[in-house]
């Protein structure tokens, strides 16, 4: 039998051009000779004009060149911002988290707990949202949660600072929205006959909330579900505190509303 030798040159050479190529696509790093300043101006600029998956790398970038420096922080913040505003929450709120555990007494430390809040905040459902008429109550509200802890303790350390106005008036919407959240889940329970289930979540958006909108509704929920297990007194107990701290009420009058605009949208 004949044996044929194989030549290893053109593998090789092969191989070379392979990795010539590789290198010849490598992307420069077209800031390697700007200033700190300059790189904060084009991130500024990209974040600016909406392209924050440009703005995000750029602000990396200077949070390196100009570590230690308030430049830096200022950075990590703007990155922070770009990453919400881009649709990246968790991605800023781990920003947001290492710079709170990084910069404890930094000036700025209100406006990152204010933009924590924001993010976790999330108000903005879109256009399939306004669609379904979907309100924040009717979400998981873990997020909710998150970001009233985030406002509470902004507006509990810098009760002067510029945000605390806005960050009260949100606490106050996801105080609301949480106990609608009960409200929403009772409503459920009674609509398909599990009146001992509404009575439990009625009573704990009752027992939890105070002086919110949703208590109305819970009342009722609770005296038909009352009614409905054929429990009298407690029925008519109900809805004397209903007709005594909501002399107009229409549930009594009309029963469940039917859908209209969320009595939660402030914005």
């Amino acid at each position: 039998m004949r044996r044929v030798k194989l030549s290893v040159a053109p593998l090789a050479v092969a191989l070379l051009a392979g990795l010539l190529a590789g290198c010849s696509t490598t992307e420069e790093d077209k800031t390697a000779g700007w200033s700190p300043n300059r790189i904060y101006s084009e991130a500024k600029d990209e974040a600016n004009s909406g392209s924050y998956d440009k703005a995000v790398p750029l602000f990396e970038k200077l949070e390196g060149r100009a570590a230690g420096t308030p430049l830096a922080q200022q950075a990590q913040l703007d990155k922070a911002y770009a990453q919400y505003k881009g649709g990246s929450q968790a991605q800023a709120i781990a920003t947001l988290d290492r710079f709170i555990k990084l910069h404890p007494a930094s000036p700025a430390l209100d406006y990152a707990l204010y933009l924590k809040g924001l993010v976790n905040f999330n108000d903005d459902l879109g256009l399939f949202s306004f669609i379904s008429r979907q309100d924040l109550s009717e979400r998981d509200q873990k997020a909710a949660k998150d970001s009233f802890e985030s406002f509470r303790e902004l507006t509990t350390r810098f009760p002067d600072s510029k945000y605390t106005p806005d960050a009260r008036q949100r606490m106050t919407y996801i105080v609301n929205s949480l106990a609608q959240y009960e409200v929403h889940v009772a409503r459920y329970y009674f609509n398909r006959g599990a009146y001992v289930a509404a009575i439990n979540r009625a009573q704990l958006a009752i027992a939890d909330y105070r002086d919110v909108p949703a208590i109305e509704e819970a009342l009722y929920i609770l005296m038909r579900s009352y009614d409905a297990l054929g429990m009298q007194d407690l029925r008519d107990d109900t809805q004397r505190v209903i007709a005594t701290n909501y002399p107009k009420s229409e549930y009594l009058t009309r029963g469940f509303k039917a859908n209209t605009d969320p009595w939660w949208k402030v914005w």
